[in-house]
């Protein structure tokens, strides 16, 4: 009798990255999310939110699946931009395999046009995810998917809405099955592999987007300065969050300190959900002009500093 058959887990794992490629906005963090059961990449309405190549780790039966959640691929206007444009290139060419996203409601727009055409080069196995299918009519989907696996042969297409967990399960499924043999590289109770003080930040920033995402433009970014671990159990956290120019920095501040007690208020409660205790957070908002152009700022975010 196999151990398939007996109920046992199989003796071999298998462990591979699976990157995810699509445009802004079509639900790369949200699967990532879903995947994994737990928050580790924010999610935001505004448009590039994920700057570095944040994985979560799956663990499916006895494979390890390392979700590369490569920044949303656009044409890259600033520095910021085509560091991230880069980035989420050599995390497709660097996975085992690629998983493409596609909005079910955009279909293939410009960008989704661009996005087919280049990950064409990317020699992987690739499968094809149409998100957000609770939005679109079947006979919309079912022409879109034939549309894409017109333009590239996918092996497989999935149907899935990451927001609500619908068809989540095959694909994971499917995942662990084709992730080549090998043994795990993370521990099994570790969901990312981003360090908490980096998720931390993420959380904030996050917060700050939801609450400034009209008023702030994306020149701005967070870091945990401080990490302590009180007797009682607590932890303290220090951070700052840095902008360009003054003006930006009161607007974060907000008339008497309001808004930013209130981005402060929801990131410590985020937070001190994931870490299980309670939370001491304290924030700080400096004027950093021109970080935009600091090979410093870039490394800390897990970019390549673009020379050009």
């Amino acid at each position: 009798m196999t151990a398939e058959a007996s109920g046992e887990a199989p003796s071999t794992t298998r462990c591979g990255f699976v990157a995810l490629i699509g445009a802004p906005n079509v639900g790369k963090s949200t699967l990532v999310n879903a995947l994994v059961g737990a928050k580790v990449t924010i999610v935001s309405r505004k448009v590039q939110t994920t700057r570095a190549l944040i994985r979560g780790i799956v663990i499916e039966n006895n494979a390890q699946i390392i979700l590369v959640d490569t920044p949303g691929i656009f044409l890259p206007k600033r520095r910021l931009d085509r560091a991230m444009v880069s980035t989420a290139w050599s995390g497709a060419h660097d996975a085992d395999l690629v998983c493409v996203l596609l909005d079910a409601k955009a279909g293939i727009d410009e960008e989704a046009e661009a996005i087919l055409t280049k990950v064409a080069s990317v020699k992987h196995e690739k499968i094809l995810v149409i998100n957000k299918v609770d939005l679109v009519q079947r006979e919309k989907l079912l022409a879109l998917a034939q549309a894409a696996n017109e333009r590239m042969a996918f092996a497989k297409t999935f149907m899935i809405a990451a927001i609500s967990g619908d068809g989540v399960d095959d694909l994971r499924h499917t995942l662990a099955e084709i992730v080549p043999p090998g043994p795990f590289l993370y521990p099994e109770d570790q969901m990312s592999d981003a360090p908490m003080r980096q998720l931390a930040a993420e959380i904030t920033r996050e917060k700050i987007y939801r609450k400034l995402h009209q008023e702030l433009p994306y020149q701005s970014t967070v870091e945990t300065d401080k990490w302590e671990e009180r007797k009682d159990k607590s932890v303290r956290i220090e951070q700052t969050i840095f902008v360009e120019r003054e003006s930006q920095r009161k607007i974060v501040l907000g008339a008497g300190g309001a808004t930013i007690k209130s981005i402060g208020a929801d990131s410590r409660k985020e937070i001190g959900e994931i870490l299980g205790v309670p939370v001491h957070l304290f924030l700080f908002v400096k004027v950093r002009e021109n970080w935009g152009d600091d090979p410093d700022r870039y490394r800390e975010m897990g970019l390549e500093f673009p020379k050009e």
